[in-house]
């Protein structure tokens, strides 16, 4: 190993971090609007609306990822309509068509997610608020949606972990995020081993931060599972005490 050409790695790699970051929140965060869209239209009993989103949702989770970004970034511009409509100067840009990509793939697997997770809402809770006379919308924003992002988070954490690693394909359709300046290196220097170690603990470290955050925030919403605080007092100071209880 090279530490000197580790470390000019490393700093050449760093400089993408911030593109790579981008896609992954755009894509996450574009992706959750629309998932919960799907997830609704999927529970809503209209007809037409369920088997789109089940069409949409059989599509994009059973097709490849890459697959989908090359459709989008080399397919649409061969229909003359795209090409001259306002869309064009979004879909010709590499950037907007890899978050088109993602943002449509992360909203399959998350719609099932958040399907999952409203279903799972107890229905006590929902005719409890029904009883204090709360109507559709507030029920929804006060009892139901906070109640499944809690159920939600930790499968849908699972799913932003894919999605910072799937930007890693955004290199195909030339973004150079760490992936595409990683195989920029490596063609200049054919030291691949050395490059992709540094590369893969770049996306580690990303994930890592990733995990603490979603472990946080399911640490807050989750205050039912902590033990309380005299509990844990009293349970410190018998075992200090030398009570075997």
């Amino acid at each position: 190993m090279d530490w000197q050409f580790l470390e000019e790695t490393f700093v050449s790699l760093i400089g993408a971090l911030p593109l790579t970051i981008e896609l992954a929140v755009t894509s996450i965060c574009l992706g959750a609007i629309l998932a919960l869209l799907l997830a609704l239209a999927r529970l809503s009993g209209i007809a037409v609306l369920d088997w789109f989103a089940r069409l949409y949702v059989f599509v994009f989770r059973g097709t490849p990822l890459l697959v989908q970004i090359f459709l989008i970034y080399y397919g649409l511009g061969q229909f003359p309509a795209i090409r001259h409509s306002i869309l064009w100067p979004f879909l010709r840009e590499p950037y907007w068509c890899a978050v088109l990509a993602l943002t449509l793939n992360t909203a399959a697997y998350a719609s099932e997610i958040i399907r999952g997770a409203l279903l799972s809402v107890p229905h006590g809770q929902v005719e409890a608020a029904r009883a204090c006379g709360m109507h559709r919308m507030m029920l929804f924003r006060r009892i139901v949606l906070p109640l499944a992002v809690r159920q939600a988070s930790p499968g849908y954490g699972n799913e932003m972990i894919s999605m910072v690693k799937a930007t890693s394909l955004a290199s195909i359709i030339t973004l150079m995020e760490v992936t595409g300046v990683a195989a920029k290196i490596i063609s200049e220097t054919y030291r691949a081993i050395e490059v992709f170690v540094v590369s893969g603990a770049i996306y580690l470290l990303i994930n890592f931060v990733l995990t603490r955050l979603i472990q946080l925030a399911e640490y807050r919403l989750s205050p039912h599972l902590r033990p309380p605080p005299s509990s844990t007092r009293s349970t410190t100071e018998a075992v200090a005490a030398g009570d075997p209880q």
